[in-house]
């Protein structure tokens, strides 16, 4: 079985996202970023690329290690305790707002990321019950333990 908050970020995020769609159907004039202009454009398919590396990256980790009750140090996990989460909101979602000439990716995904932080602690709280002195010096060693 997976642990995680992914249900609860999502189903938190979903009502933001279906009024960001609503409003920028009615007036994309409000949130065009004008084309997006050429540097913009290779920013964001850069950080989209890096997005979606990590994301797949964390699935997989998550998918092979999960299943074998085997907590996950490597990989991105070493950089943050949430990569797949956290790659989305702050990368995913953002680059392809700009990408489809829209803004609203950048505040979509600051209020994923919200969410995240909301629901991490529950999922870290289960891990720390399920592998004890291993979660905690996994968490200790996280390179961005803020994120």
């Amino acid at each position: 079985m997976l642990v995680g908050s992914g249900d609860r970020i999502a189903l938190s995020t979903l009502p933001f996202v279906l009024a960001a769609v609503v409003v920028n159907i009615a007036e994309p004039a409000w949130f065009s970023v004008g084309g997006p202009p050429e540097w913009l454009w290779f920013a964001s398919t850069a950080v989209l690329g890096v997005g979606l590396v990590v994301w797949a990256w964390s699935a997989a980790l998550i998918l092979a290690y999960v299943p074998r009750h085997r907590l996950i140090t490597t990989g991105p996990f070493r950089v943050v305790k949430h990569p797949l989460y956290t790659a989305v909101a702050l990368l995913v979602l953002p680059a392809t707002g700009l990408l489809f000439d829209s803004w609203l990716g950048v505040p979509l995904g600051l209020v994923m990321y919200g969410f995240v932080r909301m629901y991490g602690p529950l999922e870290e709280q289960a891990l720390a019950t399920e592998f004890g002195a291993a979660w905690r010096s996994y968490a200790a060693a996280v390179w961005l333990r803020w994120l």
